[in-house]
């Protein structure tokens, strides 16, 4: 019998063409995908044949063919965004179901331009989740993420990873995933329990689905520019100001005729270049009821904006899933990674350490230089900086290069005991490789002196998983849904080091491969660590009519890290839900879709406590006895069998609401939550004789904070227009402080800036990480009261917070916060046929960033080049500025001077793409083609005077803080997505 050729046109409810609606013959893996117009051509065995129709978004739908040969469908949208399914810790949830805080992503929203990791495509996405490059636009530069924002001070504020079920895995590639869901509040996250208190990162990869075998390429190029440069002074204005310094100390002028000289060199255009990122991602997937399967091979690479640096990144993501029987299901996931790496930030150097770095360099080196000498092959060093190298040549012959190898595999197996019962048990394992080499030449000056020196560090750790859990669901009649968890994981973790070094070399050929060639050794270093980690947990789901939600969990750690005695703790959580528009009030509403209440509290820990970090130390040192040299060993650090892990209470307000069948989804979440036993470094008294600190367990620091979400939905029919917005605020807070809420000042001071010591201060009431210094007020005026310790007429004028006419320690005060007010991110997205339209927007207020690198290019003390707001300062011919005068003797203070607003507004992602019609390619077997070009980072709106207000540094006590960072990038698409 002849197959009937059956054709016709999907819809939506509203007659709009739907593109990509899959069509499967029902029972078998044929089928084909609806164009751009929503057309559809095929072939079907007989009249009893049912198609079966399915969309993303929208209910599936059957249809029997019959003698009809065309066949048009209206697909009903699936209003219930509540049937979406959410990845939670050791299982899926229903959206409806979910009690506690919740954000989701889809593999869509993640590739909207390429990634050196998916956490950076979450910038911007979901209230309360706050992500920032730690290094600018640096090749293979990580980005720091923050949950609800800060709470611990030593130990790490970042979450935990979940990849695949895998506790601590490595990210793969944003092309292999489908979905990330994080994890916010203690009620979600409790069930991690020492490792929770961060938060919670699940991360789902692709698996392949029944059907015809499917291929996917997907390949761009992007170029890269710098968002902005320093404005430097030029030769002549350089050669000016070095003469006034030379007439300030009577010295002869150095340079005769400036205006001779013109602009000279300018060392960042020298450093930077135009930089690209190319990636390319091949995948299979496919299979049949039995067995599916996920094959996907990426390589991302990456040529920086700096000369000389660049990253690379290739990997290999295949999942399996067989069905053995009716009550046994199988899996593998397997994932492998290299990366190389070339970094700029490992060649930073700072003020004072063997001369600086790249970037630095670049900004203070003299214009009045070239390159080379006059023989043309030597490096020009400037004789003002003394130990600086030519910036040219550090990014040149400071090599700094780092490969990993990192393999994540693991098994699962899936037993249904009964219809109600599952047991599921998972083995993993992760391994991973590294080794680091540096060489710095003998061209350099510093390096030069020892013959080149070499170094190679390698690293391997590995992880070995095992947890085993039992789940029971069961409907209880039409209104009682039980739902049990019960399980215990164990990990254990081990981690091995070692390095080399020499110098004295005889050719820099070898770099760091040849270290045996050294003339000098360093004395060698290797170490090795071991950590267990058992838990047990559980959870429990009670759903009464789909109206009142229970979730209760609790799950106890147990630790090989910390003293007998502390090694276990205990994290339990509750939570509540009122599902309200399943009650009889809103019944039949035609405006609210879904009104959910939720309610939560539970308490999660932060397990970053380091191997052996409760026990006391010892290092191998030399000693002389009797004349000789011998091996000894003497104390490192104190005992402290007290340390525990940090805990944090948070209590979680959470509203959903869906208007006009979930056309309008406005989400809000309020939360207040306690970290207490912070992990500190506290410092030891000199005379111990041991270290300089300790780890121990100190105060408190809260977090209070508002969360709201808005999503909109076909704005607009013809077009389809829909939006996103989020935004979130935090008010973060020290609680408490030891020794009875003494002020605990700290420094970061990158290198040496003489007289720069204290620069921030925790202190109770305030929140993390403030800036702690001078307030500025201008240039010292004739006329202006005079403090004693002050500079003279034309200097630094500072604020006398005591009022005794003395500038000392005791006028300084806090002068910077650099924890942000609020952080958003608004997406929309256009369609209109086969054309897409894409803009998203992000942006962070009220967050202070102490940018050290324009203190080193406008404190106008020192010989070195510096920024074009120094030719405004103050001369006897010109008094009215707020830049003071040029100085041989002035002493560096951290001021307000050097405080700026870090607050930014900036175009994150414009894309554009065109969906080639089905009706060109099918002819060549090519199921959809996409072309799409698209910008990054192309306008930013903000005040601050440094390269980028995203490069401050990421960690709690140094955020904000801005010194030699890699400039951030303007970036320009262009791709294809290519379907078989």
């Amino acid at each position: 019998m002849e197959d009937i050729n059956v054709s016709g046109k999907v819809t939506d409810e509203t007659g709009s063409e739907l593109p990509g609606v899959n069509i499967i013959i029902k029972g078998t893996t044929s089928g084909t995908v609806t164009d751009v117009e929503g057309n559809y051509a095929l072939a079907v065995p007989n009249e009893n044949s049912i198609l079966v129709f399915s969309s993303v978004g929208f209910l599936s739908s059957e249809v029997v063919v019959g003698i009809r040969t065309s066949i048009d469908v209206a697909l009903d949208a699936d209003v219930t965004a509540l049937d979406e399914i959410l990845v939670v810790g050791y299982g899926t949830v229903k959206k409806s179901d979910v009690t506690g805080s919740v954000a989701s992503v889809k593999s869509d929203e993640l590739n909207q331009f390429p990634t050196v990791n998916p956490v950076q495509a979450l910038q911007g996405r979901m209230s309360g989740v706050e992500v920032q490059s730690t290094n600018g636009g640096e090749p293979g530069s990580s980005y720091s993420i923050l949950i609800r924002g800060n709470s611990s001070i030593n130990a790490s504020n970042s979450p935990l990873f979940v990849v695949d079920g895998f506790p601590n895995g490595t990210l793969p590639p944003a092309d292999d995933i489908e979905s990330i869901e994080v994890l916010k509040d203690a009620s979600a996250t409790a069930i991690y329990g020492s490792r929770g208190s961060n938060g919670v990162v699940m991360i789902t990869t692709k698996r392949g689905s029944a059907g015809k075998s499917r291929i996917n390429y997907a390949t761009s190029f992007s170029t890269q520019k710098q968002i902005k440069k320093y404005d430097l002074v030029n030769a002549t204005q350089y050669a000016e100001y070095m003469n006034e310094l030379d007439d300030l100390s009577g010295s002869t002028p150095s340079f005769s005729n400036p205006s001779s000289l013109g602009e000279g060199t300018d060392w960042q255009d020298e450093i930077l270049q135009t930089g690209h990122i190319q990636n390319h991602n091949l995948s299979i997937s496919g299979g049949n009821e039995n067995v599916r399967y996920y094959v996907s091979g990426t390589m991302y690479d990456q040529k920086g904006i700096v000369i000389n640096s660049d990253f690379k990144r290739y990997s290999l993501t295949s999942n399996v899933d067989a069905q053995l029987s009716n009550r046994v299901k199988v899996g593998v996931n397997l994932f492998a990674r290299r990366s190389d790496s070339n970094q700029i930030s490992s060649k930073e150097g700072t003020p004072g350490s063997q001369g600086g770095g790249v970037l630095t360099t670049a900004l203070v080196f003299s214009p009045t230089l070239g390159t080379y000498g006059n023989d043309g092959a030597t490096y020009t060093t400037d004789p003002n900086l003394i130990g600086f190298d030519n910036p040219l040549a550090m990014a040149k012959e400071r090599i700094s290069q780092s490969v990993t190898d990192y393999l994540q595999s693991s098994v699962f197996a899936e037993l249904e005991i009964l219809d109600d019962l599952k047991f599921r048990t998972v083995l993993g394992v992760t391994t991973s490789n590294s080794m680091s080499g540096s060489y710095q030449s003998s061209k350099l000056t510093y390096a030069g002196g020892f013959g080149g020196i070499g170094k190679v560090d390698t690293r391997k750790n590995t992880s070995l998983l095992s947890e085993n859990y039992l789940t029971y669901s069961r409907n209880f009649g039409d209104d009682h849904t039980f739902t049990a968890l019960a399980g215990y994981s164990y990990q254990s973790s081990t981690s091995a080091s070692s390095s080399a070094s020499g110098s004295g070399f005889l050719t820099d050929a070898t770099e760091y491969w040849n270290l045996s060639a050294a003339a000098t050794f360093e004395r060698p270093n290797s170490n090795l660590s071991e950590t267990d980690l058992l838990s047990y947990f559980g959870r429990v789901n009670y759903n009464y009519k789909d109206r009142y939600l229970f979730t209760a969990t609790a799950r106890r750690d147990g630790s090989s890290t910390l003293a007998k005695g502390n090694e276990w703790n205990f994290f339990p959580s509750g939570a509540f839900a009122w599902n309200a528009h399943n009650e009889a009030f809103l019944e039949g509403s035609e405006v609210v879709s879904q009104l959910k209440v939720r309610a939560s509290h539970g308490v999660s820990g932060n397990q970053s406590v380091g191997a052996y970090s409760s026990l006391a130390t010892l290092r191998f040192v030399f000693a002389v006895f009797n004349g000789a040299t011998v091996n000894a060993v003497s104390p490192l650090t104190l005992a402290n069998g007290d340390l525990i892990w940090e805990r944090t209470a948070q209590s979680d307000f959470g509203l959903d609401l869906g208007l006009f069948k979930d056309k309008v989804i406005l989400t809000a979440d309020y939360y207040d939550m306690t970290t207490s036993n912070l992990l500190f470094d506290a410092p030891i008294p000199r005379y111990i004789g041991v270290g300089s600190t300790y780890l121990k367990n100190i105060g408190k620091t809260g977090n209070k904070g508002l969360e709201m979400s808005l999503q909109v939905r076909d704005i607009v029919k013809a077009i389809k227009w829909n939006s996103s917005f989020n935004i979130a605020f935090n008010k973060n807070q020290v609680k408490k402080l030891p020794d009875e809420g003494q002020d605990i000042f700290y420094s970061n001071r990158p290198g040496n800036f003489v007289g720069i010591n204290t620069t921030h201060v925790l202190r109770e009431g305030e929140p993390l990480g403030l800036m702690y210094g001078y307030v500025y007020e201008g240039v010292q005026q004739s006329g202006d009261e005079l403090l004693t310790g002050a500079e003279g007429i034309g200097g630094e004028r500072f604020r006398d917070i005591e009022e005794d006419g003395i500038l000392d320690d005791k006028d300084r005060t806090v002068i910077g916060d650099p924890n942000p007010d609020f952080h958003w991110g608004w997406t929309n997205s256009f369609s209109y046929k086969g054309i897409d339209l894409n803009i998203f927007f992000q942006g962070m207020q009220g967050n202070d960033m102490l940018n050290y690198t324009r203190l080193w290019l406008e404190d106008g003390v020192g010989r070195r080049n510096v920024t074009t707001a120094l030719l405004d300062r103050w001369t006897t011919t010109n008094t009215d500025t707020d830049v003071p005068s040029a100085s041989i003797n002035r002493v560096q203070r951290l001021s307000s001077r050097w405080i700026e607003d870090g607050s930014y507004i900036r175009l994150k992602n414009i894309a554009i793409g065109y969906n080639i019609p089905s009706d060109l390619i099918s002819k060549l077997n090519i199921r959809s083609l996409r072309i799409y070009v698209s910008g990054q980072n192309l306008w930013t709106s903000t005040d601050y005077k440094g390269y980028d207000p995203e490069s401050g540094r990421g960690s709690t006590l140094s955020r904000g803080v801005d010194f030699g960072s890699y400039p951030n990038t303007k970036n320009f698409t262009v791709g294809i997505n290519l379907g078989f």
